[in-house]
């Protein structure tokens, strides 16, 4: 059995210790951290990033001994002062609460800053290799600047010294409008302003619009820290600057700040004085490279004047004397006449002496043609005694050889080659031509003696020849059809 006084003992102790409900322990620890800590800033790197679709950010902060839960209101999310990433060293600085529900305390915060010079400039590293990889930085993509723009546009604080000194750089180079689009350059929601006023300045009507779009665009601002600058390392005014149809010069901060801007524009100016003087040209330098080009140029056109001149004198010396070179042809043209005035009486001598001894050198045709007559006597006469020789001789062997022939063959024979001969003789008559003639057809010759078949190849004028059986007639076609003796 138990001891009264031992169970007395026991029940006595237990009330004495207080006893809480689980809300009195969980807004007694809130209570607790709240007043412990108060506002605090906080080293960590984000993890576990969430976005909700209320507009409220999780997140966890970690190093290497822990992890702290955090939350980030909407309220607040404007006035971060950067946009929370995973893997990113930031300073956050907010209050410490508690989360009774599930026991857990956290870590409200209301700005976040990056952690150090380290971490901003290993997040811009990491971004300009990102941007590199996509082409944004290519030099293939940098565009000439205008010689001398009608219109500069200028992207900085409308408050700032920068202005002033692009104001006043472009007054004494070159006056040109201006047209600014005054933004932050620093601090929350700088980055979207600058990029919207990039953007912006592309977006306007080239010609014909109540503003004219700027022919050279200026970005800048004065020197600062690196967190200053970090709204021109942004990816959004970096791929703005990179797609601007307007040629860009940064000049933000000084000759030793780069920002990647730097690297997306066309050209990058050490200073927004420098990006002015990139911008207009010298008029008094223009002037002068003017007046020593003009005077370059008269000169060379002297030189070249000069020169052909002194061409031309050398080829006039070279040319002969016209009037000269005229009257020697004049005289030789003149004697040329003479010369055959009298050439042609003196051929007419020499060609009549020629046919006159060529006249006494020939015989006296009467003469010839005796002696040649003479000559033909003779040898009829020769022939005439040869025929009557051999006719003589004919005779003589006909007288011994008839006799012994049979009088009644030989006759026989006589009349078959008579006979035959005679049928020969009617074939010829008959393919004769003077047979066909005979009948009364005649024959037309060409003057070239081509026999003319068709008279439609007889043209008007032309000289026939017409052969009849008894002699030829000349005619002259007149017309188709139609001939003239």
């Amino acid at each position: 059995m138990d001891d009264p006084a031992n169970s007395a003992a026991t029940g006595g102790a237990a009330s004495n210790i207080p006893e809480y409900t689980v809300t009195e322990i969980s807004g007694a620890v809130k209570r607790t951290l709240e007043g412990a800590f108060g506002r605090i800033r906080v080293r960590g790197e984000i993890t576990e990033l969430k976005r909700y679709a209320s507009g409220h950010t999780y997140l966890c902060l970690k190093d290497e001994g822990g992890k702290l839960r955090a939350i980030i209101w909407k309220s607040s999310a404007s006035r971060l002062g950067l946009a929370p990433e995973n893997g990113v060293e930031v300073v956050a600085t907010g209050r410490v609460s508690a989360y009774g529900d599930r026991s857990e305390y956290q870590l409200i915060i209301e700005r976040l800053e990056y952690a150090g010079a380290g971490a901003l400039l290993a997040r811009i590293e990491a971004l300009r290799l990102r941007l590199t990889a996509e082409g944004l930085f290519d030099p293939a993509r940098k565009r000439p600047l205008p010689l001398l723009p009608s219109v500069i546009g200028v992207v900085t604080s409308a408050q700032g010294a920068v202005l002033h000194d692009i104001r006043t750089t472009v007054a004494r180079r070159f006056p040109r409008p201006i047209l600014l689009w005054p933004v932050p350059v620093q601090g929350e929601g700088a980055a979207e302003r600058i990029a919207a006023a990039i953007t912006g300045f592309g977006a306007l009507p080239v010609s014909g619009g109540p503003v004219t779009r700027p022919d050279v665009l200026i970005v800048a601002r004065g020197g600062g820290s690196l967190e200053d600058l970090m709204a021109f390392n942004d990816e959004a005014v970096v791929r703005a600057a990179a797609a601007s149809p307007i040629p860009l010069i940064s000049a933000v901060g000084h000759e030793t700040d780069t920002t990647l801007i730097d690297f997306a524009a066309d050209r990058r100016a050490p200073t927004p004085t420098a990006a002015a003087e990139m911008a207009v040209p010298s008029r008094a330098e223009l002037i002068a490279d003017l007046a020593q080009k003009s005077a370059r140029l008269t000169g060379a056109l002297l030189r070249m004047t000069q020169e052909r001149k002194m061409r031309l004198a050398a080829a006039v010396a070279r040319l002969p004397d016209l009037p000269a070179l005229a009257g020697a042809a004049r005289q030789r043209l003149d004697d040329r006449a003479l010369r055959l005035s009298l050439a042609l009486p003196n051929l007419l001598a020499a060609r009549r002496a020629a046919l006159a001894r060529a006249e006494r050198g020939l015989p006296d045709p009467r003469a010839l043609i005796a002696a040649r007559r003479a000559t033909l006597d003779l040898r009829a006469a020769a022939l005439t005694a040869s025929l009557r020789h051999t006719l003589a001789r004919r005779q003589e062997t006909a007288s011994r050889v008839l006799p012994r022939l049979s009088d009644v063959p030989l006759r026989a024979l006589l009349r078959e080659k008579r006979a035959r001969l005679e049928g020969l003789a009617a074939q010829l008559e008959a393919v004769s031509p003077k047979a066909v003639l005979a009948r009364g057809y005649a024959l037309v010759r060409d003057a070239k003696g081509h026999p003319v078949t068709l008279a439609a190849s007889v043209k008007p004028g032309t000289r026939l020849s017409v052969t009849f059986a008894d002699g030829d007639v000349q005619v002259t076609a007149e017309a188709q059809g139609r001939l003239a003796l």
